[in-house]
């Protein structure tokens, strides 16, 4: 099987620091950005990093590293060891926030349990973040993919079950632009590449109201999914059931989980509209 990472992790220095405007607008507060650029240069790959390190990363001098560090140790975001830096557990109050303000995140979660219970698969439900989807819940079952999905978990949204749900969501113009700013390579043998064709299949989503990805992303790897609207029918989110092609195939998958996926689904967008 093909190994993908999580794109951030592997995102080059040179990339992160573009990140950062050079001419901001009188709205934009260089330093804050700056700060979430140090924050961000930590990762799986890269735990624990020193001055030098984060001041490459993120394309700041190591002065400018310096103060931001040493503010986010003061402020408890980091710590030091010596001369190496890391994260310390505060830092997830900052996406905790985010998860608690989402409408579906509490009503969603037993819902998700119940229906990986009833599948005996892997759940998961993920929002769209421009070129990517990131996974906001999941409830696994047994271990499909070579890489550890967990909350957080990014993955890229036009070769996605969930992503290609969320896409459908997007206007053409806007669906033009994310496509536009996606790396769209092939994955797999069977990853669909060609912008044509995929805006055919995202539109294929758009009107039956779900998707199947059959092995573009890893081979192996069969994902069904189905949308989480809003109170005005708005997609906010997607909810997938991801399964083993060894197991199952795609024409089992849509047989089998689709519709217990879709009642699911639906359960959640109702859940969310009760609370307004």
């Amino acid at each position: 099987m093909a190994t993908h990472k999580d794109t951030r992790a592997s995102q080059p220095a040179s990339a992160m620091a573009a990140e950062i405007p050079d001419k901001p607008g009188d709205s934009y507060v260089q330093s804050f950005a700056r700060g979430l650029a140090v924050i961000r240069a930590f990762n799986a790959e890269r735990p624990a990093q020193t001055l030098t390190d984060v001041a490459a990363a993120t394309g700041l001098t190591r002065a400018g590293a310096r103060r931001i560090l040493l503010t986010l140790q003061t402020l408890g975001y980091v710590e030091a060891d010596g001369r190496l830096f890391q994260l310390t557990p505060r830092i997830l109050d900052l996406g905790f926030a985010y998860l608690t303000s989402m409408p579906f995140w509490n009503v969603a979660e037993p819902v998700m349990e119940e229906l990986s219970a009833q599948v005996h698969e892997s759940c998961s439900a993920a929002v769209l973040d421009r070129t990517e989807i990131v996974y906001v819940l999941r409830v696994p079952t047994h271990k499909i993919m070579t890489i550890n999905l967990s909350i957080g978990s990014r993955l890229p949204a036009w070769c996605t079950s969930m992503g290609r749900v969320l896409l459908s969501a997007l206007d053409e113009a806007t669906l033009d632009a994310t496509l536009d700013a996606s790396n769209l390579h092939a994955h797999t043998p069977r990853t669909v590449t060609d912008r044509h064709e995929l805006k055919q299949v995202i539109a294929q989503v758009r009107r039956q109201g779900w998707a199947i990805v059959d092995q573009e992303l890893e081979e192996g790897l069969i994902s069904i999914s189905a949308p989480i609207r809003n109170r005005q029918g708005r997609i906010i989110a997607a909810m997938n059931i991801s399964g083993n092609a060894q197991r199952n195939s795609a024409r089992q998958m849509m047989k089998t989980f689709l519709e217990p996926l879709q009642r699911a689904a639906q359960n959640v967008s109702d859940r969310v509209a009760l609370r307004g």
